[in-house]
């Protein structure tokens, strides 16, 4: 009995445990039962309602939106509006611009001639004496106060026309590098020739008021600049800049080429000579440009291409290619014994083939063999690929102190039509590089052809005050081109030498090409922009050269090589590519998925483009009307008298980067505002100003017809009753005639939005760029349907997160007459963060008193309680209100990816993917130099002692009575050393493709609500599309967490990754292009003898097989 009584509590024991875990369970289950919140769709529905009613009051009510309507209305029956003709518009803008440029040609025209003429007719003197301006020591004086040699005094004034420059223009000035000496005999004979500029350049000015710098490169090395400045060194003190290196000299000077690098990389070759030949390399690549073709071959005992994928061919050398090219250099490692004939094979077999098969530049061909010594027979190779016709030249650069393969590098250059150099220096290089670009010159020098070139898009980083730009202007307008002629020794003594005397050349900022198309023709969305032959971009509003880094703006690597492609990146096929690289005029249309807001606002446009070509010149001009509100523009008529007193008001702005009357032709009407031109031309008060006269009359019609909303807005500012609500803090219109009305309700010391619509604002600014951006979101939006988003303005401090503190809305209004629609303009308000909160918890919030009896969910219903969490969230994804006041700003799916993520199943949101091909990454790939820190502890004082070394070596090499006397060279020298192994330590970032997602809204879909089941709990939430608006309420339920099941969803840009083959095609792929019409590549009196070294050399064999013979039996010892 005892047993069975033990066994009997026991059972008794587990039935009481098994009631308590069924007890437990069951309230488990009830209060997840309670979790599950039910959100009644019917509040939420009718809260959005309220808020609608609230919102449309409100802005309508302060930005005055319905009485312009209204006044538009009164005036559609006499007005009219045009259908825009762009294939009329794009001939006018183009034939403007063709003017534009001519007249820069004519100028650069007048300054060759008369460069030729002063050195016809000028003898050379070896004992000149001459002072001149020097750039860099004018207005100097020395320690008693007396002006320094080559100082003297020269004026300055700032000018508004040179970017606000102390500059002179009664007087041009001599830069000269500082590894150039300023008083050799050569210098100063062609500085005494030049003096005949100065009066072409104030002449040309005169004729020309729009002409920027004027220049004459000599190819002595100095440079001389019209107007004249003070030039500053960088902060070591080096003057740096040699205009031979620069692309409009070296363009001028020669024609497209093709050039196979050959470097020595056996061991012979280690220490400084490898630094040098590296150099050497490098600054063969800085001569090149997109119309020419390169490859580079390291060879020892046996052939190898630095880019393994360039393998047998020629790539184009852009700033992309170069710069891959450089790095690879660097990486070069020196071993093994030369072999020279197995590599020149292969550069003459590329070199062939491209010919044959009609790639390359079809033009001149050279090769550039760099080494510290030649020993092999190599006759034979020339003999089977070059001989007799000599078609590629070949120039040779003997590396180091060493003079005893002199003989045979020479012999080499000098029975191939190149040049040979000595380099014992890196001090040398510079100088002896540029020789090749001048035998390259002969046939063009020798038959006067004196071809205009201009030059890609390119930043002028050496005037002092770019980096300020950068920061003021639209950055694809901070670019310029050139435009650029050759100047020849005319004497018959020297003609077949072919003596370049230099080139002469003038600058020409794409920003005022620009401004012939004018904005307000092109409208909201439309464009204009300038591609190359090579289809690269000149001027597109969508290119940005710039990438930020750190704090600093600096220029992309390949800022000036960004290809048509990948910018119109909906240009699959590349039609419109091909059709303008080919110089062809038509039109197409694209649908195109552009974005605002810096990328962030989607929107869907069809685009109609129109392109054509400039004649002179290897442009081609497109333009991009919007269909719809793009090609309407309605035209409206009124009296100056009426017009000129609503243009006067203080509350009204015209765009002052746009062109309403030229105020740069006469130097007296630059210091007008274009508001101010505009009106005393209007007035007849400046009748030889060149003003557009439709945008004047529509500017005139405009400020008519928006004149009552400056009583109305003052009338709302007076009116002591029911004045301003605080928070409302600025009411706005813009016309596509640029004008512009505001009216601050608040003062600046209460205005959250502080650079709202203030001259910093530029992206809410009419700029030559691009309309507001409020102009452009109403432009999408239905007129008279406000459209709200969120401005996140930037820190004031560092170590301030950016916070959203105020709203925009904006809305777009319209005329109709003739069955037509065209949009007039666009009308807004700006309210504080704070005033739109205060409404919508205020709203969102039923009293406890609610009749709940019909509702089925949780009543009464509150966004202020903790178990929901509201947000109001635009038509992008993008919160406007939250509890969290640092969600406000952000993407939603960043926020809650679970509710985002069911939004965009069930199709309310849609993602657009964009695609970024100007995009800068963190640099992820380590290259072997770089590698190395991390493997040695060492390698740092390894560095340095070589650097050292290096250095000291370099010193002494140098060390003779020119470099003590005019140390400048050594300090060159050093200074180019530093500068790029400084530039490889720092640099952090690389171009880049990147795709990342956009969202659009469905208005179709007006409400949404929906379980999601997270682990333990279901989260509820309701989506109700706010009326009238670009807005939806949404409300979830705040205490199911679903991070676990759903991460959030990120707009972030990916880089996207390319395996090996792809990158390859990518990188050697060559697009259809248009090559430079002229080549010069022969004549038949070009004198060949002239081939670097003291004296010329005989083509004797048994020279050659003896010198060959002596250097091998030297050579046994290494």
């Amino acid at each position: 009995m005892c047993g069975l009584g033990v066994g009997g509590r026991m059972e008794g024991r587990a039935s009481g445990a098994r009631a308590a875990l069924w007890i437990l369970g069951l309230s488990w289950l009830w209060m997840a039962a309670q979790a599950q919140m039910k959100i009644p769709p019917e509040t939420v529905q009718q809260w959005a309602s309220v808020l609608s009613v609230q919102l449309r009051q409100v802005t309508a009510r302060y930005s005055g939106s319905l009485l312009l309507q209204k006044k538009l209305r009164d005036v559609e029956s006499i007005i009219k509006i045009v259908q825009l003709d762009g294939t009329e518009l794009v001939r006018d803008y183009s034939d403007e611009i063709e003017r534009m440029l001519g007249s820069k040609m004519k100028s650069v025209k007048r300054l060759a001639e008369s460069a030729e003429d002063a050195d016809l007719y000028h003898e050379f003197n070896a004992s000149l004496e001459f002072d001149y301006y020097n750039s860099m020591l004018v207005n100097t004086a020395d320690e008693d106060g007396n002006y320094v040699d080559l100082g003297g005094e020269f004026p300055l004034e700032e000018n508004e026309h040179f970017n606000n420059l102390l500059v002179n223009t009664q007087q041009s000035n001599i830069q000269v590098p500082t590894n150039v000496y300023n008083k050799d005999p050569y210098i100063l004979n062609a500085i005494y020739n030049s003096e005949a500029l100065n009066d072409v350049f104030i002449g040309n000015f005169q004729k020309d008021p729009t002409l920027t710098w004027q220049y004459f490169g000599s190819s002595t090395g100095f440079f001389r600049i019209y107007p004249g400045i003070k030039w500053t060194p960088d902060s070591n003190g080096v003057v740096a800049f040699d205009c031979r290196n620069r692309n409009w000299y070296i363009q001028a000077a020669t024609s497209p080429k093709d050039i196979i690098i050959m470097v020595d990389i056996s061991g012979s070759m280690k220490g400084l000579k490898m630094t040098i030949a590296k150099h050497t390399i490098n600054t063969i690549l800085d001569t090149l440009g997109e119309n020419d073709f390169v490859n580079v071959i390291a060879y020892t005992d046996y052939v190898r291409y630095v880019e393994p994928c360039f393998k047998g061919t020629l790539v184009q050398a852009d700033l992309d290619n170069r710069e891959h090219f450089k790095i690879l250099v660097d990486e070069l490692h020196v071993k093994g014994e030369a072999k020279i004939k197995k590599a020149m094979k292969e550069s003459f077999k590329i070199l062939n083939e491209a010919r044959a098969n009609g790639q390359g530049s079809m033009c001149n061909q050279a090769i550039m063999l760099i080494t510290d010594g030649a020993m092999e027979d190599f006759e034979s190779v020339f003999e089977e690929f070059n001989w007799p016709e000599r078609r590629v030249r070949v120039f040779t650069y003997l590396i180091g102190r060493e003079m005893t393969f002199a003989q045979n590098t020479k012999w080499i250059a000098c029975n191939n039509k190149g040049y040979y150099t000595h380099i014992s220096t890196l001090a040398d290089v510079q100088e002896n590089v540029m020789e090749y670009l001048h035998v390259l010159s002969r046939p063009m020098v020798i038959n006067h052809d004196h071809d205009i070139i201009w030059t890609e898009a390119y930043m002028d980083t050496v005037l002092p005050n770019t980096k300020e730009l950068f920061a003021t202007k639209a950055q694809s307008l901070l670019l310029m081109t050139s435009v650029a002629m050759p100047v020849f020794s005319k004497k018959k003594e020297t003609l077949s030498h072919g003596i370049l005397l230099g080139v002469v050349g003038s600058d020409i900022p794409l920003m005022e090409v620009m401004k012939l198309a004018p904005r307000y023709m092109l409208g909201a969305h439309g464009y204009a922009f300038l591609i190359t032959n090579n289809g690269y971009i000149l001027a597109h509003p969508d290119l940005r050269p710039l990438y930020k880094d750190g704090k600093k703006l600096k220029p992309k690597p390949n800022y000036n090589s960004v290809d048509l492609s990948e910018v119109e990146w909906e240009d699959t096929e590349e039609m419109l590519r091909t059709a303008m690289v080919k110089g062809e005029t038509g039109s197409l249309s694209l649908t195109f998925r552009a974005s605002v807001d810096k990328g962030k606002r989607p929107l869907y446009l069809v685009n109609d483009y129109f392109y054509t070509n400039i004649d002179d010149t290897p442009f081609s001009f497109g333009m991009v009307l919007t269909k719809g509100h793009g090609q309407l523009m309605f035209v409206g008529n009124v009296s100056v008298e009426e017009g000129l007193h609503d243009l006067t008001s203080p509350d009204l702005t015209i765009a002052s980067e746009w062109t309403y009357c030229e105020t740069d032709i006469d130097p007296q009407h630059r210091k007008y505002t274009q508001l101010q031109a505009a009106i005393r031309y209007l007035l007849g008060k400046e009748p030889d100003l060149e003003c557009d006269e439709v945008l004047l009359q529509q500017t005139l019609f405009d400020a008519v017809v928006t004149a009552p909303l400056e009583a109305y807005w003052n009338a709302l500012m007076l009116n002591d009753g029911d004045g301003v609500e605080a928070g409302i803090e600025t009411a706005f219109l813009g016309t596509r005639a640029g004008l512009m009305r505001i009216m601050r309700y608040a003062g600046v010391e209460t205005r959250v939005a502080k650079k709202f619509l203030t001259a910093a604002d530029k992206d809410n600014l009419f700029t030559v760029d691009h309309f507001p951006l409020w102009y452009r979101l109403a432009a999408e939006n239905r007129p008279g349907s406000f459209y709200y988003y969120p401005v996140t303005e930037k820190a004031e401090k560092p170590t301030d997160k950016q916070r959203v503190k105020y709203v925009v809305a904006t809305t777009s209004v319209t005329v109709s007459s003739g069955g037509k629609t065209a949009m007039a303009g666009a009308i807004g308000v700006q309210m504080s963060l704070d005033l739109l909160e205060k409404w919508f918890w205020d709203i969102t919030k039923q009293p406890n008193d609610t009749d709940c009896s019909t509702i089925e969910g949780v009543c009464p219903l509150s966004c202020v309680s903790g178990d929901l969490s509201c947000f109001l969230v635009d038509n992008n994804g993008f919160i406007l209100l939250s509890k969290e006041r640092g969600d406000v700003g952000r993407f939603f799916g960043e926020v809650d990816g679970s509710v985002m993520a069911s939004l965009i199943k069930m199709g309310m949101f849609k993602k657009i993917s964009l695609f970024d091909y100007q995009a800068m990454c963190k640099n992820s790939h380590h290259h072997a130099s770089s590698a190395r820190t991390l493997l040695s502890p060492f390698h740092a004082i390894l560095a340095l002692l070589r650097w050292f070394f290096s250095n000291a070596m370099m010193f002494l090499l140098d060390f003779n009575l020119c470099g003590l006397w005019h140390s400048d060279y050594f300090v060159d020298a050093k200074a180019g050393y530093h500068t790029s192994h400084k530039q490889k330590k720092v640099e952090a970032m690389q171009p880049c493709d990147t795709a990342y997602p956009g969202f659009m809204y469905d208005p179709s879909i007006r409400e949404a609500n929906s379980l999601i089941k997270c682990g333990r709990c279901q989260k509820m939430f309701v989506v109700q599309q706010v009326p009238d608006s670009n807005l939806v309420l949404v409300v979830t339920q705040a205490d199911c967490d679903c991070s676990r099941q759903y991460g959030p969803i990120l707009l972030q840009p990916k880089e996207i990754k390319y395996n090996a083959t792809v990158k390859c095609n990518r990188m050697k792929s060559q697009k259809v292009r248009r090559r430079p019409e002229s080549c010069h590549a022969y004549h038949p009196k070009e004198d060949a003898k002239d081939c670097g070294g003291a004296s010329s050399i005989s083509a004797s064999l048994s020279l050659f097989s003896a010198s060959l013979l002596f250097s091998l039996v030297l050579h046994r010892r290494t």
